[in-house]
C-alpha cells in the first residue's frame, strides 16, 4: 500500500512522520489503587472509582461522587495530580475495560483498587490531549483484546504497558485538544439546554395538568369524573413479533409497542388510529406511549382508547404518563392494577383547554427533539473529528 509523502506506516497504521510511536510503559508509571475497609467510605477525600474512567474522558473533581477517609501517608501515596491518567482495570464488558480519563482538577483526590493510575514519566503528553487520544479507536483496538475473565473483563499493568500510542509534537497536541474541547463545550451547552427544557416541561405539566395554572382565555371549573368513564381498554396480545424496528425495511410491516415503546415490528396490525399503550408489568410498568397509524401491542401491555368527545388523546397521554397515576402491586416484578386505576377520580378541563395544553406540551417536546437531534449530530461531528485529528489524517498545524 502506497504511503503518501509526509506519512509513515507503523504498527498502529499510517501516521505523520513527525509523530512518534511509544509504548505506554515508556510514557507512564503504573500503580493500582487503594482498598479501604467498608467503614472508611462515605466521607473524606474524593475517591475515583471504576465508574469515573468509564464515564468521563476528563475528570475535573466535582463529578467524583465517592469519598473515603484515609491516613495522610496513604493519601499521599495514592494521590492523583493534574495530568495523571486513570484506567478502570475491571468492567462488566470487554469493550469498556481500561478506558482512560485524565485528571485536570486541583483538589486532593485518591483512586480506588479497581483503578490503575498512569503517572506521566515526562511531558510528552498534553493533559487535555491525552484524555482524548487515549480513548481513540487505535488505542482501544489494542486494549480490548487484552481484557481477561469469564464474568468480568480485567486488565493489569503489564498488559497496559504493551499498548503503543502515537505521540504528536506537543504544539499539535494542544491544537487538537483545543478543537475537540470546543466541540465538547458545544455538547455541554446542548446538554444544559436539554435539561432546562425538560425541567420547563415538567413544571408546565405539573401546573397545567392539575389546573394550578391556566392558559390565557380559559376559565371555569373542571369536570369531576373517573378514569374508566372516559376510556376503554384491553390487553395487548400480539405474538407475531419479528425483531427490532428497522429504519429502512418498514414497508409492509407495522410497529409493535412493548414495555419500551415502539421498539419492535411485526407483519400484521391489530389496531388503527390513535390510542395509548401502557406497560403493564416490570420495572417500566405505568409507562405510557401514544400509538398512531396501523400498529399492534404485545403481551404485558394494555391499550387505552380515549372517548374522543370527552378527552384529547395527547392530553391523556401526558396526564397518565406518571408513575404515581397508576395503582400498582408487587415489588420484584411490579404490575399495574388496572381495575383500581380505572376507578380513580379525574378532574378534566373542557376539550378545548385539553387541546391547548396538549399543543403547548407537544411544542416543548418538538423543541426537545430538535435539541437532541442537534446533540447527536454534534456527537457525530466530534467522532469524525477525533478519527481525523487523532490519526493525523487532518493536520491543524
Amino acid at each position: 500500500m502506497e504511503v503518501k509523502t509526509g506519512y509513515k506506516q507503523t504498527e498502529v497504521g499510517v501516521i505523520p512522520v513527525e509523530w512518534e510511536i511509544t509504548p505506554f510503559a515508556e510514557l507512564f508509571a503504573f500503580r493500582n489503587g487503594v482498598n479501604a475497609d467498608k467503614a472508611s467510605y462515605g466521607q473524606g477525600v474524593r475517591f475515583i472509582n471504576v465508574l469515573e474512567p468509564i464515564t468521563y474522558s476528563h475528570i475535573h473533581g466535582p463529578e467524583i461522587t465517592g469519598q473515603v477517609t484515609l491516613p495522610e501517608t496513604v493519601i499521599a501515596s495514592y494521590s492523583v495530580r493534574r495530568g495523571d491518567v486513570l484506567f478502570n482495570r475491571t468492567s462488566e464488558t470487554q469493550e469498556e475495560v481500561a478506558l482512560a480519563a485524565t485528571y485536570l482538577g486541583s483538589e486532593r483526590v485518591v483512586f480506588g483498587g479497581f483503578v490503575i493510575r498512569g503517572r506521566p514519566l515526562d511531558q510528552r503528553f498534553d493533559p487535555v490531549y491525552s484524555g482524548y487520544a487515549l480513548r481513540a479507536p487505535l488505542i482501544r483496538l489494542q486494549i480490548i483484546p487484552m481484557g481477561q475473565g469469564a464474568i468480568r473483563a480485567n486488565i493489569g499493568q503489564q498488559n497496559l504497558g504493551l499498548v503503543v500510542a502515537p505521540v504528536p509534537p506537543v504544539p499539535e497536541q494542544r491544537a487538537i485538544a483545543e478543537a475537540l474541547s470546543d466541540v465538547d463545550e458545544l455538547l455541554g451547552g446542548l446538554d444544559r439546554l436539554i435539561t432546562k427544557k425538560r425541567d420547563l416541561k415538567q413544571a408546565a405539566m405539573q401546573q397545567l395538568l392539575t389546573g394550578q395554572s391556566r392558559l390565557p382565555g380559559f376559565h371555569g371549573q373542571w369536570e369531576e369524573t373517573t378514569f374508566g368513564s372516559v376510556v376503554r381498554h384491553h390487553a395487548g396480545n400480539s405474538t407475531l413479533i419479528k425483531g427490532k424496528l428497522p429504519s429502512s425495511e418498514a414497508t409492509g410491516r407495522f410497529p409493535a409497542y412493548s414495555a419500551s415503546g415502539q421498539d419492535v415490528w411485526c407483519d400484521h396490525f391489530e389496531h388503527e388510529g390513535d390510542a395509548i399503550v401502557v406497560s403493564a408489568v416490570g420495572s417500566r410498568c405505568g409507562k405510557a406511549f401514544k400509538a398512531s397509524g396501523k400498529w399492534c401491542a404485545i403481551a404485558n401491555t394494555h391499550v387505552v382508547w380515549p372517548n374522543a368527545a370527552k378527552i384529547d388523546t395527547r392530553f391523556l397521554a401526558y396526564f397518565i404518563n406518571d408513575e404515581d397515576f397508576w395503582q400498582k402491586s408487587g415489588t420484584g416484578q411490579p404490575f399495574v392494577l388496572f381495575t383500581k386505576t380505572f376507578a380513580r377520580p379525574l378532574h378534566l378541563p373542557k376539550l378545548s383547554e385539553q387541546t391547548a395544553i396538549a399543543d403547548l406540551l407537544t411544542e416543548i417536546d418538538l423543541e426537545l427533539a430538535g435539541l437532541k437531534q442537534r446533540r447527536e449530530k454534534t456527537r457525530g461531528l466530534k467522532q469524525a473529528m477525533m478519527q481525523e485529528l487523532l490519526t493525523g489524517r487532518t493536520r491543524l498545524v
